[in-house]
């Protein structure tokens, strides 16, 4: 059977990668964000993967803050939101050939760990985004996690968060790395669990919410997988 989740893992990467062709053309001739929204159906409808969603998008929501555990996570969330997209990424991620073409042509926003002038630099993106009706869209882990516990949550979606007074929605994704996983080459077609918990106006009087936002989303995480074992 590996063979095969081998086999599906090649086709669905050229999959990826043929969408992301399509999202670069497509940005010439469609205004955003129907170029990614398109590429990230074609993936979805070509890679035979669906979704479930418990709970509802938050019209008002401003910032989405996600768990993050597979290259497949942005198009998942592409696919299940209406809204217009502002995704928060490293800038290593936008020198990469082609795959940065398709995070800078719609205007994502790139953060540079390192530099002391990056969280300016991320507020000042954020709030052109925010004045253009775009969501912020940030894995706070800064990373994949591998073993189904959340990373620590970094500290820049706090920082915009509060600066703006901005209504986060959290969302959590449940085991999507057991269905595309980069680091093992394994593709298997499945539905994957989206929820949508309750929206909140960010409190700076509350210095630690974002530490209580991440055992939130554990939480929700870990009683989903206790209560529904098949999607583990």
């Amino acid at each position: 059977m590996k063979i095969f989740a081998h086999i599906n893992w090649f086709i669905a990467t050229v999959l990826i990668f043929i969408s992301l062709t399509f999202s670069i053309l497509f940005y010439f001739l469609l205004p955003r964000p129907y170029a990614r929204k398109i590429a990230a159906w074609f993936v979805r409808l070509t890679i035979f993967f669906s979704t479930e969603v418990k709970g509802e998008e938050d019209p008002a929501a401003q910032m989405f803050l996600i768990n993050h555990q597979s290259d497949l996570d942005i198009g998942v969330i592409e696919t299940v939101s209406k809204k217009d997209l502002a995704w928060v990424a490293k800038k290593e991620l936008f020198d990469v050939p082609f795959f940065g073409l398709a995070m800078s042509m719609p205007e994502d926003i790139p953060i540079e760990r390192k530099s002391k002038t990056s969280l300016l630099k991320l507020l000042k993106n954020a709030k052109d985004r925010l004045n253009k009706g775009r969501v912020i869209t940030m894995f706070p882990e800064g990373t994949r996690s591998r073993n189904g516990r959340m990373l620590s949550f970094k500290n820049g979606a706090k920082v915009v968060a509060d600066k703006y007074r901005l209504r986060v929605q959290p969302i959590v994704l449940i085991e999507t790395a057991k269905y595309y996983d980069i680091k093992r080459f394994y593709y298997s077609p499945g539905t994957i669990k989206v929820i949508y918990l309750d929206s909140f106006i960010a409190d700076k009087e509350d210095s630690d919410w974002l530490r209580k936002l991440q055992e939130k989303m554990q939480k929700v995480y870990d009683d989903e997988l206790a209560n529904n074992p098949s999607d583990r």
